[in-house]
């Protein structure tokens, strides 16, 4: 069995810590600052609420405070880490906090496993990206990509390249989103009810990532393979290429990064 702590149940925290609940091994350990937010949550999945010293007792310790907030949060780990007998690896969620300023945080021999999800966790479909300090043994990060499996696909990627990644996989559901909402917006244009178009747009949005990631087919190929000769979809193809959608997403992607 391994014991899982979570400090922050936020939306992330909350998505992260159900997914966890859905393996019966894992034991949850949920703490935050209004106790009543920790309370609801445990109530739907399970779980026991703690303060924030307990949830550091676990194997794994969730992090899952806002960047701002970290270094109160650290202050009291830090002395709760280094006095108990058993080495807890953090995993931490915090944007644009890097390993180096966890570990100045939180003790330079703490192990940390920097991960940036996105929204899709809740339902089991998310991506997580995530990178590790060197005092994360292969055996630490194995068992804790199969406790929290139910959450979607683990990405491994280097530090440098965290934000960049999180620019496509943490902001892009919103671009989908629009994306979704443009597509039905079309359909009820056309007589669609408003609820059969955005199920239509949504599916259609999703079969074709499935499709893409189980074929290993580059897009433009599973574009040109809709696009019969002198068919509709090239003429719909058409008037996205005049409004500038690639152009319009690619500068979406760089202005995150930048922020």
């Amino acid at each position: 069995m391994l014991t899982l702590g979570f400090i922050g149940t936020g939306n992330m925290g909350s998505a992260l810590a159900a997914a966890a609940a859905k393996k019966e091994s894992n034991r949850l350990l949920l703490a935050n600052r209004t106790r009543a937010k920790a309370e609801k949550l445990a109530a739907g999945i399970g779980g026991e609420v703690t303060d924030n010293a307990g949830a550091a007792g676990g194997d794994y310790l969730f992090l899952g405070v806002k960047p701002q907030m970290l270094p109160d949060v650290a202050t009291e780990l830090r002395e709760v880490l280094a006095r108990q007998n058993r080495q807890t690896v953090v995993v931490s969620m915090a944007a644009v906090t890097s390993i180096s300023r966890l570990k100045e945080l939180l003790g330079s021999d703490i192990p940390v496993i920097r991960i940036m999800p996105n929204t899709p966790v809740a339902v089991g479909e998310g991506i997580i990206l995530y990178c590790r300090s060197e005092e994360v043994t292969e055996e630490m990060e194995k068992r804790l990509l199969e406790a929290m499996s139910a959450a979607g696909r683990f990405v491994p990627i280097e530090e440098r390249l965290m934000d960049a990644g999180a620019c496509i996989s943490g902001c892009g559901p919103a671009f989908a989103d629009l994306f979704i909402e443009a597509l039905a917006d079309g359909g009820v244009a056309c007589g669609l009810p408003r609820s059969l178009a955005l199920e239509l747009a949504a599916a259609t949005l999703s079969g074709s990532a499935k499709l893409m990631l189980e074929t290993g087919k580059h897009p433009a190929q599973l574009k040109d393979e809709v696009c019969s000769p002198g068919g509709t979809t090239i003429q719909g193809v058409r008037a996205l290429e005049k409004g500038g959608l690639r152009s319009a997403v690619m500068e979406a992607v760089i202005a995150a990064f930048h922020k």
